[in-house]
């Protein structure tokens, strides 16, 4: 029987990098690099031939960097190597991430031939002076354009990310940021707060530092998110995720979920075959080792030992996922969901019932008002949503 599993596409180029960014991406980088590394993906996805046939994909995710920085054609060109290599599901979701000001007719149609059928939008604000602060190139006007586009191309799956908790942002602005993307009616909202991050220039800046909006304001913008969203049809599922009925984010689901997913590219992580890795961050090393497969794949027929010979050299920090790491997983992403964690999906996974591995943790929280017990699901109320990063540290099994 065939199993499931997820590509993650890394894209590492931008145009110009964000000030809080701190993915793995670059900018400036020549239109030669571009295509090189474009080829040295579709190597790396042709690499999993020999055992592509023991899956179905359910969701592949072209991510950045920016992703609709690159020609239209190099992504049907990723997508066609993905469709020779793996059996897609029927219904599989297919995002590419885009920021506004990249996005043109010609380009999405592109997109929806290759296969993409989701596309998700970097708004983050629709202040313009602050979209200026943190370093984006776009200001609303090419938004609306970008997300029109969108809609005239035939996309009716649209997720649009928006930013809180950023320097100098008011509550006035903030809800008029959410007030106007709710206008455009996206089938998905992502609504993140700012995480300063060692090693960006906002975390060395001092007078970000210092306009950065009090707690007691943050607070306000996060009960302002679940509010506004709520009364305009959108599911909260995930703590910083909304969507309109039936527009949930595969792809994000599976890592929630502890489902299986191959990283394709630079520095891309995976879970796969029980444990967890990354690629190699060095884009040229990356480069020069993909190019050295593709003239082993006319040298060789044993398939299966070049891709063994090839992922040894790729993949770094590799760790094994035992019971306990895995079960950890499992509550600390789960728990991230509305509907938080099945008991019986833990006892088919493990072998145990959860309250057999975290009866105290669960018992302290649910006396406390943090936790509740819904029938065979174990979930963070809104009171425990609120600290949830204190509670699911809780379930790192010491």
């Amino acid at each position: 029987m065939k199993k499931y599993v997820s590509l993650y596409v890394h894209i590492p180029f931008c145009a110009v990098k964000c000030k809080y960014c701190d993915f793995l991406s670059f900018d400036g980088e020549s239109y030669g690099t571009m295509l090189r590394y474009v080829d040295s993906l579709c190597q790396e996805i042709k690499l999993y031939k020999p055992i592509a046939d023991e899956y179905i994909v359910r969701s592949v995710f072209i991510g950045g960097g920016t992703p609709s920085l690159l020609d239209e054609s190099l992504i049907v060109n990723i997508m066609a190597f993905i469709k020779k290599t793996f059996t897609l599901e029927r219904d599989a979701e297919v995002t590419i991430e885009a920021n506004p000001g990249t996005l043109r007719h010609q380009k999405l149609n592109g997109y929806k031939t290759a296969g993409v059928n989701r596309i998700s939008i970097g708004l983050q604000s629709a202040d313009d002076n602050m979209l200026k602060r943190l370093g984006r190139l776009h200001n609303y006007d090419q938004f609306v354009a970008s997300f029109k586009a969108a809609r005239r191309a035939g996309f009716n799956n649209i997720n649009v990310d928006v930013m809180s908790g950023l320097p100098g942002q008011s509550i006035h602005s903030y809800v008029d940021t959410l007030t106007k993307v709710i206008d455009y009616k996206p089938e998905h909202i992502s609504a993140y707060s700012l995480t300063i991050e060692e090693g960006t220039p906002f975390a060395g800046d001092q007078s970000i530092l210092e306009s950065l909006p009090p707690d007691m304001i943050e607070r306000r913008m996060y009960e302002i998110t679940k509010k506004l969203l709520d009364s305009n049809g959108y599911d909260r599922y995930e703590i910083s995720n909304y969507a309109k009925p039936g527009y949930e984010c595969k792809h994000n689901m599976v890592y929630w979920t502890g489902g299986e997913y191959i990283g394709l590219g630079l520095g891309a992580s995976s879970y796969f075959q029980g444990k967890r890795f990354n690629n190699m961050r060095d884009i040229f090393k990356y480069i020069q080792l993909m190019e050295e497969t593709s003239d082993k794949f006319v040298e060789t027929d044993n398939l299966e030992t070049l891709y063994n010979d090839t992922t040894r050299k790729l993949r770094e920090n590799i760790t094994p996922m035992y019971i306990d790491s895995r079960m950890e997983e499992f509550m600390f992403l789960g728990l991230r969901m509305m509907c938080g964690i099945s008991r019986e999906d833990f006892q088919e996974r493990f072998n145990k019932d959860v309250y057999e591995v975290y009866a105290p943790v669960i018992n302290k929280y649910v006396d406390q008002g943090y936790m509740a017990t819904v029938g065979d699901r174990i979930l963070l109320t809104d009171m425990g949503i609120d600290v949830s990063n204190v509670i699911l540290a809780d379930f790192l099994l010491k």
